[in-house]
């Protein structure tokens, strides 16, 4: 496949990068921290340049984006990627939501819903093998990532997660029972697993979805550390590679940015106080309930001095992600993003596509 290069050439301002440290090579670094998305069955020339120019830290694939030639479309990218002078020695993150039952983008399963793997007589067994059949789902498609799995409580029948059972269950024992064998399988197999969406949304009423809208979660900060953040703990421990940060506001801890906009959530207390030490990965940066935070440059540059390591840009539009690319590149010039935290994130996500060379 012949593919020519659409993005123009980066360039920077001498006078800036004497001021900030900043220099051409952290401007191809920003594309690692961006996940793309685009519309229909096939990946556009532009998704192929972008990784070409070192503009692409990777692609989300929706329902949309499958079809029997889509893992022959995954390994060209990868071998166009290969090819390119900015290929860091490590594959692009491809990554879905397959999270079993009504939530699975590729066709193959889990069938068994995270509902139904929390109600099953054995549900740790249930978890592991839920966990197994999505790696080798992903095997099949040359996926290497997934957006799974929920680690939200719920607390009331028929709520947010319920309504679609996306929880293992409303307790945070069964939750945590759960989850630790679901991410164990899959990532023993080379999958990894991403746990969202911290602190929790099981608290979240029925049309409370920030997909849409803002949601406040008007918990006490006990309530969320003995309830919500239990299961991250023991998601944590057992070497969980991402989280997602939810884009709800939980004003307990910060009451004026969401969960994922928010240094006290990620660094203070995802960082700080459990002790992560992966990946953290936002929901879709186009959320309804950023609404207040400006456009997408806006929001990626809040996100990442908030300490988001990874940008999901998922409008399945190709301008939406150069958009995240070129904000970050501008933050880092502008000092609105700290080089240093931007060099340790950069490290963060490059040892995580390390682990991944030669798997998929």
């Amino acid at each position: 496949m012949r593919v020519t290069v659409a993005f123009p050439a980066l360039c920077f301002s001498l006078t800036a990068a004497s001021r900030t440290g900043f220099n051409p090579s952290d401007g191809v670094q920003a594309g690692y921290h961006v996940i793309w998305s685009y519309p229909g069955p096939t990946i556009p020339q532009d998704i192929y340049s972008a990784a070409i120019a070192g503009r692409l830290g990777g692609i989300i694939l929706f329902g949309e984006n499958v079809n029997d030639n889509l893992p022959t479309q995954i390994n060209a990218l990868q071998q166009t990627y290969k090819k390119s002078k900015n290929y860091p020695g490590f594959p692009l993150l491809i990554l879905t939501d397959q999270e079993g039952g009504e939530v699975n983008r590729l066709p193959g399963g889990p069938t068994q819903s995270a509902k139904e793997v929390g109600q099953a007589s054995d549900p740790a067994a249930a978890a592991a093998s839920a966990g197994s059949t999505v790696a080798t789902v992903f095997s099949e498609y040359n996926v290497n990532g997934d957006l799974a799995p929920v680690l939200g409580v719920f607390r009331e029948s028929g709520d947010f997660l319920d309504r679609y059972e996306r929880s293992y269950g409303n307790t945070c024992q069964l939750v945590s029972t759960c989850v630790g064998p679901f991410i164990s399988a899959m990532q023993s197999k080379g999958v990894l697993a991403t746990a969202k969406h911290f602190p929790g949304l099981g608290a979240a009423a029925r049309d409370a979805n920030t997909d849409v809208e803002p949601v406040t979660l008007n918990l006490t900060l006990n309530e969320i550390r003995s309830i919500d953040e239990v299961p991250y703990k023991t998601a944590i421990s057992t070497g969980v590679k991402m989280v997602m940060p939810s884009w709800a506001l939980y004003p307990a801890l910060d009451s004026k940015y969401p969960s994922g906009l928010s240094k006290r959530w990620i660094r203070q207390e995802l960082r700080g106080r459990l002790g992560f030490r992966g990946v953290t990965i936002s929901d879709a940066i186009e959320a309804g309930a950023l609404t207040a935070f400006g456009d997408t440059g806006e929001r990626t540059t809040l996100a990442l001095s908030a300490g988001m390591d990874v940008i999901l840009a998922a409008a399945r539009n190709t301008t939406q992600g150069s958009n995240a690319v070129t904000a970050i590149v501008s933050g880092l010039k502008s000092g609105q993003i700290d080089l240093r935290a931007f060099k340790e994130s950069t490290k963060r996500i490059a040892d995580l596509r390390k682990s991944l060379a030669g798997k998929h």
